[in-house]
């Protein structure tokens, strides 16, 4: 079977960057999106679709041997499991033989719901019976640049207390994904991580700086389990900073002013 690889989330900050990435490869690419419109592409198929209402699936995976999973919501993220129920199904019918998922350093330490929901889809994707590859990331540039925007609306910019992250470019994470989807079915793969782990207040701060708005930034401890789990670090992997791009990189491209 050729190997068509369909993208779910194929709008959002990591699945458009590896739609932009299979299109140099040479394989036919699929895009899955929720939206009604979708963009016109003329070297990807485009197909509207709702992994948590299970709609569109079936057209969309017809023909499909890998499936590049970055569909997620964290503002809604308890869609995310019957979204990967659904998915699973739907593979399971159209007879896929690989599917990449994209999770979380951490998911497994960390005690935020959240992080519970994507550790639930690794293990329902591991137990499904169908070809898996399971990558966790560290944190984005991008989604650190849009919770600081918003944020930085406040008259005091918030930060959880004694935590450090360590940003992960999403292109070089796409990058990734894309080797894992052209190749076979590896389960769960090294971790990646940015090149260097930072106190969140330094980022935020730093962030500030580049956006050119004066802000005072507040930590403030984070209590409980969760709290204490993030103070660990058990989100950061800095025995696998294997990113190139800064979060300084980042910053000078897409925010200074």
């Amino acid at each position: 079977m050729e190997n068509t690889v369909l993208v779910t989330g194929a709008t959002g900050v990591l699945g458009r960057e590896v739609v932009r990435r299979l299109r140099g490869t040479g394989v036919p690419v699929r895009a899955l999106t929720r939206r009604t419109a979708p963009p016109e592409d003329s070297e990807v198929t485009w197909f509207t679709g709702d992994l948590a209402a299970g709609t569109g699936l079936d057209a969309a995976l017809d023909g499909v041997r890998t499936v590049v999973h970055c569909a997620s919501d964290a503002r809604h993220f308890k869609q995310d499991v019957p979204a990967m129920e659904n998915l699973i199904a739907a593979a399971e019918r159209a007879g896929v033989a690989h599917v990449v998922n994209i999770s979380i350093v951490g998911v497994d330490r960390i005690p935020y719901p959240y992080y519970a929901v994507k550790l639930r889809g690794e293990r329902m994707l591991a137990a499904s019976g169908l070809g898996w590859t399971n990558l966790r990331a560290t944190q984005f540039p991008e989604l650190l640049n849009a919770a600081f925007g918003v944020l930085s609306r406040l008259p005091v910019v918030p930060v959880p207390s004694g935590t450090v992250c360590q940003p992960m470019d999403q292109g070089e994470v796409a990058d990734r994904l894309v080797e894992l989807a052209l190749g076979a079915p590896a389960g769960r793969v090294p971790d990646l991580a940015g090149p260097r782990v930072y106190p969140v207040a330094g980022l935020a701060r730093s962030w500030l700086r580049a956006a050119g708005r004066r802000r005072p930034v507040l930590a403030v401890r984070i209590p409980g389990r969760t709290g204490a789990a993030f103070r660990s670090g058990a989100h950061t992997a800095p025995d696998r900073a294997v990113g190139r791009r800064t979060w300084e990189q980042y910053l000078t491209d897409r925010v200074a002013r």
